[in-house]
Order: C-alpha cells, then structure tokens, then sequence
C-alpha cells in the first residue's frame, strides 16, 4: 500500500479538453463496469490525487458515478504486468490463464481482479482452490487485506459457507472428493461466482489424473474462471479444464511474466547463483560389483543411482554441501541477520536426517515441515516470522508458500524435472523490499540435467516449454532419462565429501579459483561478507582481469582401499542382517556359512573381490528365501 503524501498544489479536476480526451480514449463506456457513459460522467485518478497522482490523461479515466464512488480512497501501486493483466482479464469474458513467477505478485493480481468484479455487482462469491492445506490460510489472509473474508476453515461436510463470508478457500484434493457440493456452491446463478485455480499445473499430474475430471465437473459452469500459475508448463496426458493449448500440446498463458522478465525489470525478484556440487558416488545393484562414478560424469544410466547414494545422509557428500550451505549462510547473515536457509529433501525419513545433520553441524534447532504433521503449516508460518537459520521439507514448500528471507537452498531431492527445479528456485528469488540486492545461492548436485536448468533459469516461458517438448519426444523416443529405466534399485555404498566444481550466474560459469579470488578482493574492498563472488567475478572479466596463478581449491581426497572395504563390509552387514531377520538364524551362522565359500577365514580378511562375490552369493540366498 502507498504511503500517502501531503496534499499536493496542483489542479485536481480535469480540464475540458482532458476529458474529452478520456472520454474519447474510452470509447464513450464506463472502463470499470463497460456501462455507456451518461452525462455527469466522472474523470477519475487511476493514481489516486490523494496519493499523488498527477491531473494528467496519462492518470486518468471515465468511469460513471457509481464506480467512481465504489474505488473509495484505497489504492494498491500495481506493477504494469498486473495493470496490463488485469485490464484484459475485466475485458474478456472467458477463462483465463496468468503465469508469472514467483515474487510477482500472481495473488495480488487474481484478489484485484476479484475485487473489481464484486465493485463492478459482477460477482457476489468467490472459490479459491489450492494445492496444499498451508495455502489456504496464505490466501485467506491476503483476500483480508483487500477486504475479501474467505473461509479457510471450510470442510465438505459443512456443505453450505456462512453469510458472513465473501467465499471460500480450498485445495484440489477436497473438489475431487465431492466435486457435485461444490458444484452447488460454485454455480448457483443467484451467486455469479468467480473461481480462481491457484498453480493449476497440479491437475495436470500424472498422479493427481482424478483432480481435472472433478474440476471441469465442479465448476464447469460457473461464472468466470481465473487460473494462476508460477511455472510454465505443458499437459503430456490428458487436458487440463479451463485451460487453451496450442498444437504441441503446450498450454497457451493469457497473461505471461516469467522470471526473466521480472529480472530485467530489477523490482521483483532476486538474481540467483548455483553452487555446482560435485563428488563420488558408490553403489551396486544386485549380483553386479560395485560401481563408482563422479556426479558430473555421469550418464541417464547412472544419473539415478550416483544421485541416490550422494544424497544419502549416511555417507560424506550431503553433510558436506550442509556445510558448506551453512557456511554460506552465515555470511549473509552478517549483512542480513534474518536470512534463513531451505533444505528440499526427496522423502520424510531424509528430511528428519538432514535437520538432525544440521543440529549436530551448527548447535541450531532446525525446523522440519512434512505433510504427515498436522503442525506441518505452523512450522512454515512461524519459520517464515522468525529469525532461525534453516527449514527443512519435502514438497511442502516447493511452491507457493511466501518466505521472502530464505536466502540459501540446497537442492537435495532427486526429483529432476525442470517444473519442480524452478518451483524450488522460486522460493528464494521474492525481494524484500526496493533495498534488497542479495543474490540467492542454490546449491545443486553437478548432474547435467541440473546444470542446464541452472544456465536457463532466465530463459523465457517459450524456450522453456520448448525445450519441454523436445525433451519428452527424446525421452520417449529412447526410452531415457527417468528412475523408472532401471532395472533394479541400486544398493548404496557410499560416497565422497562434496567438492564445489564451479557456480552457474546468468548463464556463466565461474570456478572454484576464480570466485577464491573474487572473493578476496571483494573482502578487500570492504564489500559485505555476503557479497556472492560471481557477481565480482564477471566484472573482473569484464576488465580482463583473471584468478591468480597458484589459486586452487583443496584438492579432492580419494578414498584408501580400506575405506573402500570397510564400505562394502557395511553393506555385507545390512544384507545379513536382512537375511537374519527372514530366516531367523544368527549372523554368526550366515557369516560362516559365507566364509565357508571363501579362503579366508574371516570378512576381515577378504580382499575387495571377494567381499564383492560375497554380496553376490547374499544376493541370490534373499532372492530364493
């Protein structure tokens, strides 16, 4: 909301020759409600005078009494793709799509957009459907700003919203499991409703296939429908209600405010670098020796396993790109004290994991936010109020839940699409304010997937999505590229402590030796601690300058050949230990029984080969149990 300023000295009517100009500019019809307009017709401040805004056709629109007096002295400053956006929307009458990235103000502009339909008696009810429980107290609380009450606390079984409400808030899942009530509460014509759909991609999902049957059924005949999205996206299965696609099968936006843009705008969003996070990954499948294989070599045969056993939290690499993100995170605290890091995890049992890693690394309480805790939502609300250093999650805060402060992510899930990267990306991009010039840091694994969606972050919703496409023909082409090519699950092993391979920004990549020494120089400088030393780095080769010679980073430490055994005899173990528990004989019995197959004695003294066979031999006993 816009401060208000002193009453200014300037005309506050306009003259005769102005309004004939709005007039004109109008076309003679209300540009609220489309009404003719009637004599006595007001010339309106879009820019409050109150506020401001200067007496100028610039500033200025014919609106009939009744709209003039309805917009009252409240104003919102909207950003020109929610001004551009919204005039389109009140102009059309169709369904309509917005996509814009996260920070942009995509909930602002759908609750101004419900607000002038209620001032223009368009509407007298409003849905908003959302895909997670959290959103709806997000939404509701927002909808109250504008003075919208929606009830957030609505249940199928209450069956009808109390007078007292504007609408309702509500997420998909709810719609799917009654989509006739909603139905009733969304098209009765006595109420013209307004729906919004808030990140509609999500009937879109393979697995929620069920959520667009009941959407086109609930509210297929409401008023207006308004979908939202933050990421572009297509419909490779069946189509989603509401919603235009062009011949690939892409869906077409209304409205369209990508990342890049929001960028180059330089009002909106954050620039973001990508720590690249490399290191060696060990693990087998079944009756096969064990395999080895850094992160940045690997293949889309490999991809699954390597990422599998980097991101276990029993082995070296994920508490070291803890630490690291950690330490990255205190840096910018010195500047931003209340900067938070996030942890977006592949399942519950890694998330708990990780945050007991990062209690054990820092001596902080580290949140935890899992769909299974009913809490779940009041660990994010108070995580997104306060001044802790780190969250960790799942899905639940992969998109759509406002935390302008965190700062940091570490990207540790093995989740490799590129939707579900820039809706992680996106929870760290929303600015704080005009003053606020941080760059957000992402750590990622150095896989080439990651890599390229890293290099692309700032493309336009048409490359994206065109790239999209080729990619599923590729991939159905040849069959690659996903977890469900492999033919059995990899056992992990272990893996290497993380070694930082390089940082992607705006496209760029920066090694480790140069961002060192960019990072020196700006500590020189006097530049803040928190300063991102890609930023320094890219002016340094603007002016030619480059890295010292004799700047390196730590080299990498290869493991001996007894970690490497001592790796496989811990895996012997947890196979015997599987084996103990389904044929209830002691693991003393199933030791012998494999020592017996062996020349030596003893698993301790086995070399590398034969504990390898040993595996093999356990392997094919649990298949015949």
């Amino acid at each position: 909301m816009a401060e208000r300023i002193p009453f200014p000295v300037s005309r506050r009517r306009f003259n005769g020759a102005e309004r004939t100009a709005l007039y004109l500019a109008a076309d003679g019809i209300c540009q609220r409600c489309d009404t003719p307009l009637q004599p006595g017709w007001h010339g309106d401040h879009i820019e409050p005078y109150s506020v401001g805004g200067p007496t100028d056709v610039v500033n200025g629109q014919a609106l009939c009494p009744c709209c003039n007096l309805q917009k009252g002295t409240t104003y919102m400053r909207l950003r020109r793709w929610q001004e551009d956006g919204l005039r389109k929307f009140l102009g059309a009458r169709g369904d309509f799509l917005a996509v814009a990235t996260p920070g942009a103000g995509k909930t602002t502009f759908a609750l101004q957009a419900a607000r002038a339909m209620i001032d223009r008696s368009e509407i007298s009810n409003i849905i908003v459907i959302v895909p997670t429980a959290h959103l709806r107290g997000q939404w509701a609380k927002a909808a109250n700003r504008e003075g919208i009450k929606l009830d957030s606390d609505f249940v199928n079984r209450n069956q009808q919203v109390a007078r007292d409400f504007d609408g309702v808030v509500a997420t998909y899942q709810s719609v799917a499991a009654s989509p006739l009530l909603w139905k009733k509460l969304a098209c009765d014509r006595r109420r013209p409703t307004l729906v919004i759909l808030d990140e509609v991609h999500h009937a879109g999902d393979s697995e929620h296939l069920a959520w667009g049957a009941a959407l086109a059924e609930a509210f297929g005949e409401a008023y207006r429908r308004l979908s939202l999205s933050g990421t572009p996206f297509r419909s490779d299965s069946k189509p989603i209600p509401f919603l235009n696609y062009d011949a690939a099968r892409r869906v077409v936006p209304d409205v369209n405010y990508d990342y890049g843009m929001a960028l180059q705008d330089q009002e909106v969003v954050r620039p973001v670098a990508f720590p690249a996070m490399d290191g060696e990954a060990r693990w087998r499948f079944a009756s096969q020796h064990p395999m080895a294989q850094k992160l940045s070599e690997t293949d889309p045969t490999t991809l699954a396993a390597a990422l599998k056993a980097a991101l276990d939290p029993t082995h070296d690499w994920i508490p070291s790109v803890l630490l690291r993100a950690h330490e990255e995170l205190e840096l910018i605290r010195m500047d931003k004290p209340d900067c938070g890091g996030l942890v977006v995890a592949t399942d519950q049992a890694s998330a708990h994991a990780y945050a007991e890693i990062l209690r054990r690394q820092t001596g902080d309480q580290v949140d935890v936010a899992v769909s299974d805790d009913p809490a779940a939502s009041k660990v994010i609300e108070r995580y997104g109020a306060g001044d802790s250093r780190w969250l960790v999650a799942v899905q639940m805060v992969s998109e759509g839940v406002d935390i302008p402060r965190i700062g940091v992510i570490v990207y540790a899930t093995r989740i490799r699409t590129e939707m579900f990267f820039r809706q992680v990306v996106g929870r760290c991009v929303r600015k704080q304010g005009d003053e606020d010039d941080m760059c957000a840091r992402v750590f990622i694994p150095s896989i080439t997937q990651l890599l390229g969606y890293a290099a692309a972050i700032e493309r336009t919703v048409d490359a994206v999505l065109a790239d999209e496409e080729s990619r599923v023909r590729r991939s159905t082409a040849e069959g690659e590229g996903t977890d469900r090519a492999l033919p059995r699950t990899p056992e992990v092993i272990g893996s290497s402590t993380a070694a930082h391979a390089f940082t992607i920004s705006s496209g760029d990549a920066f090694e480790e030796a140069e961002l060192l020494h960019a990072r020196r120089l700006g500590q020189q400088a006097g530049l803040p601690p928190g300063t991102e030393p890609s930023a320094i780095a890219r002016l340094l080769r603007l002016t030619g300058t480059s890295a010292k010679p004799g700047v390196a980073p730590e080299p990498e430490v290869e493991l001996t050949m007894s970690q490497r055994k001592k790796e496989v005899r811990d895996l012997i173990k947890r196979k015997v230990g599987r084996l103990s528990r389904m044929t209830r004989k002691p693991h003393s019995h199933l030791h012998n029984e494999l020592n017996r197959s062996f020349s030596e004695r003893s698993i301790d003294q086995a070399t590398l080969e034969t504990l390898s066979q040993r595996l093999v031999i356990l392997d094919r006993w649990i298949e015949n149990t």
